[in-house]
This record gives C-alpha cells, sequence and structure tokens, in this order.
C-alpha cells in the first residue's frame, strides 16, 4: 500500500510540476529496449538497425572515458519538424520521373513509418533561384490584385505538394516564403538584383502575400505560417528584395500584421528574418525593440550560409537570441550544399555538415530543421540564375535514375525518430570529437542522436538513470539510439 501511494504521489507531483515522469519510475532497466541505427562511411549501413544495447548499474564515470550523459527529466523546446522546401524545381524534377519513382521519392521522404517521415515543408511565394523561368501571380501594376491566381503553381507544385500531404498521413505544416514582390512593386523594377519595396506598395504588397495564403488554402493546402521576405540583406543575381531591420519592422507594424488580422490569418506563424545566423541577433532585437511589431511575429527563421566552413557557423548567436527573446521561437528555415558537382554527389562530408549543424543548432534552442529543395536533376538545377547546388537525392530526368546521396541518411537520423512534439532532453558528452542531442518523443520513445566525424572508430558509455551501455560509433558515421 505504501509503494502504491508513492507512486500516486510521483504522478500528481509530475502532473502538477509539469516534469517528465521518467523511465526508472515506469520500468526496470531489464526492460528497456534499445536499438542502435547507424550511417556510416564505407559501409552498406543507411539508418540500419546495428544492434541492440544492454543496460546495467553504472559506476562512478572516470575522465579517460568517453561518455554521453541522458537525462530525461530535464527538458526543454518542442519540436516542431523537420522536413525539406518543395520548390518548383522539386516539382519540376518530381514529374519528369516515371511513376514508380515518383511513388518511391514521396514514400522515401514523407512516409513516417517506411521513409525518413518528413513532418514540415516549406515553398516559395512567386519565382525564386530554383524556378525554371521568373513569375509573379499578378499583371503589371495590377495593385487591386484582380488578375491575382496562382495557374502557375498548378501545373508542377501544387500537385507535388498535395501528394506529400497524402503521403504524410494527410498532415504536412507548410510555411511560405517570397524572394521578391512583383517587380512592379520595386524602385529597381526588377524581380532580381535586390531592389526595395516602394512605399506605396507596401499594402499592397501584404495583401499579395495573404491572397497567396488564401488560394493556396482554397485549393486544399492548409499553410501553416509565412516569412516576411527570404534573405532580406542579400542582392541576388536571382529574385531578393532587401529588407533593414528597421523596414521589416515596420512593414510587419503598419501592414502585414494588421492585414493578417484582418483576414482572418492571425493564427499563421509570422516568421521575421529567414537569413543567415551573422545578422540573427541584430535583426531579432531590433524587431522585438518594438512591442507593436512584436505582438505579431511568433518567431524568427534562420539559414546557414554566413560560411563556407562549417568551423565558422554562428552557432552561439542562437543562443543569444533563445536567451534574450524567450517567449519567440526559433527555427533553421534552409540550407544547402552548393556549387553543384555530379563528381562529388557522394562525398561524406556533406551529411556531416548537416548532422553538425543539426546537433548543434537542436542544443542551442532551434525548434525545427528545413532543408531546401528535396529534390533536384542531374545538374543540380533546374536554376535559372545557374546557381546549382546539391539536394538529398538527384534524379536523372533521363534515365529516371535516383541518387541518394547521404545528406539523405543523415536528416533521416532525426527527422524519423524525433517527431512533432518531441521534447529535446538534457544530453553531454565528454569529448567534443563525439557530438550528441537527444529527445523525448511524446511516445515516451528517446532518441539519442550521436555522431562521430573523425577516422577512427570511437568507444563510448550511455549513461541513463543510474544505469550505462557501452557504444561503438564507426569512422565517419551517425547514429540513433532508440530507447523503448
Amino acid at each position: 500500500m505504501q509503494k502504491f501511494l508513492l507512486s500516486i504521489s510521483l504522478v500528481v507531483l509530475a502532473l502538477y510540476s509539469g516534469t517528465v515522469i521518467t523511465f526508472a519510475q515506469k520500468k526496470a532497466p531489464k526492460e528497456w529496449k534499445c536499438t542502435v541505427y547507424t550511417t556510416a562511411e564505407n559501409t552498406d549501413l543507411r539508418i540500419s538497425p546495428t544492434g541492440e544495447l544492454q543496460f546495467q548499474k553504472a559506476q562512478q564515470p572516470v575522465e579517460k572515458e568517453i561518455w554521453v550523459f541522458v537525462d530525461p527529466s530535464k527538458a526543454f523546446q518542442s519540436v516542431i519538424g523537420i522536413g525539406g522546401a518543395i520548390t518548383d524545381a522539386s516539382a519540376e524534377t518530381f514529374a519528369k520521373l516515371p511513376m514508380t519513382k515518383q511513388n518511391e521519392i514521396l514514400k522515401a521522404f514523407f512516409d513516417p513509418k517506411d521513409g525518413i517521415g518528413y513532418s514540415i515543408a516549406r515553398t516559395n511565394i512567386g519565382s525564386c533561384d530554383f524556378s525554371s523561368d521568373s513569375y509573379s501571380y499578378v499583371d503589371t501594376n495590377d495593385a487591386q490584385l484582380k488578375t491575382f491566381n496562382v495557374s502557375h503553381d498548378d501545373k508542377y507544385k501544387i500537385p507535388l505538394i498535395k501528394k506529400a500531404i497524402m503521403t504524410a498521413g494527410g498532415s504536412l505544416p507548410l510555411f511560405v516564403s517570397p524572394w521578391s514582390p512583383p517587380a512592379w512593386m520595386k524602385d529597381n523594377n526588377s524581380l532580381i538584383h535586390g531592389g526595395k519595396l516602394l512605399p506605396e506598395h507596401a499594402q499592397n504588397w501584404a495583401n499579395y502575400l495573404t491572397k497567396f495564403i488564401r488560394t493556396y488554402e482554397s485549393k486544399g493546402i492548409p499553410v501553416w505560417g509565412l516569412s516576411v521576405q527570404n534573405e532580406p540583406m542579400a542582392i541576388q543575381t536571382w529574385e531578393s528584395c532587401i529588407f533593414t531591420a528597421e523596414e521589416e519592422r515596420d512593414f510587419i507594424k503598419n501592414h502585414l500584421g494588421p492585414t493578417l488580422a484582418k483576414t482572418g490569418l492571425s493564427n499563421k506563424k509570422l516568421i521575421a528574418w529567414d537569413h543567415n545566423r551573422d545578422l540573427f541577433y541584430q535583426r531579432a532585437s531590433a524587431i522585438m525593440s518594438d512591442p507593436l511589431a512584436a505582438k505579431y511575429v511568433w518567431g524568427f527563421g534562420y539559414h546557414w550560409y554566413e560560411t563556407w566552413s562549417g568551423s565558422g557557423m554562428q552557432f552561439e548567436n542562437l543562443k543569444r537570441v533563445k536567451e534574450s527573446f524567450p517567449s519567440k521561437h526559433i527555427f533553421f528555415s534552409e540550407g544547402c550544399i552548393e556549387k553543384y558537382d555530379v563528381s562529388k554527389v557522394n562525398e561524406w562530408w556533406m551529411g556531416e555538415r548537416y548532422g553538425k549543424s543539426m546537433i548543434i543548432d537542436f542544443n542551442n534552442g532551434s525548434e525545427g530543421w528545413i532543408d531546401w529543395n528535396i529534390l533536384l536533376d542531374q545538374t543540380g538545377g533546374p536554376n535559372h540564375a545557374g546557381n546549382f547546388c546539391y539536394a538529398p537525392v538527384h534524379a536523372d530526368t533521363n534515365t529516371g535514375k535516383l541518387t541518394y546521396t547521404n545528406i539523405f541518411y543523415y536528416q533521416g537520423h532525426f527527422s524519423k525518430f524525433v517527431k512533432p512534439g518531441a521534447k529535446r532532453i538534457a544530453c553531454s558528452t565528454t569529448r567534443d570529437q563525439l557530438l550528441a542531442t537527444a529527445f523525448l518523443n511524446k511516445d515516451g520513445k528517446i532518441a539519442v542522436i550521436a555522431m562521430n566525424p573523425t577516422d577512427n572508430s570511437i568507444n563510448y558509455n550511455i549513461l541513463i538513470e543510474g544505469v550505462t551501455s557501452p557504444v561503438k560509433c564507426l569512422p565517419h558515421s551517425i547514429s540513433t539510439i532508440v530507447i523503448k
């Protein structure tokens, strides 16, 4: 009877305080089932089950050994989702493939059981570099938007988005991003080469963005959120538009935020910045300094193009933003490896850049991670600006052959095992050559993700709630340990 009352007290305390009921309170260690899934260079292992762990009572760790400590009782941010972008380029490439290959791609990315289970997606509003041509949705000088239509998207992009939603089980949060207002709304009268939104068209542009959301939703595609502007500090040879921090703040405050509210779209997640980590804090600080703008902003998106060197990524800036503005959300909204070269498509460092970024981003407070194009062709396109890049999967549109890069598998170690609503939990390592993070899913399963980017195997011990097990991490590998 005393044990029963103690168990009831623990449950009540956990519910009242919002803490996690630990595995030690649920099951004895001998009942745990822990499966290891591994992807490794110079092997055939691709998210492959490579064994189960056997736990025993832990002794005091010693400094000469490598350890990963996991504490499910310390929970942090919830995960929104992990996914990629369905661009014009992805959709056009998809449409050129045989039906069997199309079904394979849909299953590989979006099937939560037999694929890697992407749980969020992004798409472009109007054209971007990964479009075969430049376009907008209204005729020139149509300030009233009477000619607005998305017939361009009906051919390739909308059908693929709908199939992705269906494959994902009927729900796939979609956020949408503009690369440029129509040329006639800008001071350079061009979709490309930067330029700025003309003040007299600020409200027209806000109306345009909300009209896009309404139109997509009328076609059966729910929109979860939108960003104000893709990469607002980049003057590109493709679609782009410059907003300083103050200009983005004022556009949100005076036009986009109120327009979303007036049109019944205030439930859409409004995302500011949507650019690199380097200027992340400055942009967030400028917008959050104005309460009238801040009230409309759900959070901030960021990219990784501030440096070509993986060692130079400004990860700490994420933590600074999250520490300073804890009520707002942050997530990775775009990244890819640029300068496509078919001879390098299987180089292992590319997946490792993804793995490193995802682990450190989540550990610094990111709530989601969205890759760029899910699929590109054998040229790294199509891309009307010649900005050819890598994707998780490349398709030869002449032969139908699909090439799964290791980017696909490194992302899959997260998206397949870390589901929306999962909480990041405390996870630390004793050596910096082993990167790790951990999550507690809503179904009670823990996913511990460990990455070894070195040339040597790493033998380490995982310790969780007083029990431990040895683990071997192969050279240039990533593993997910699923603890049921």
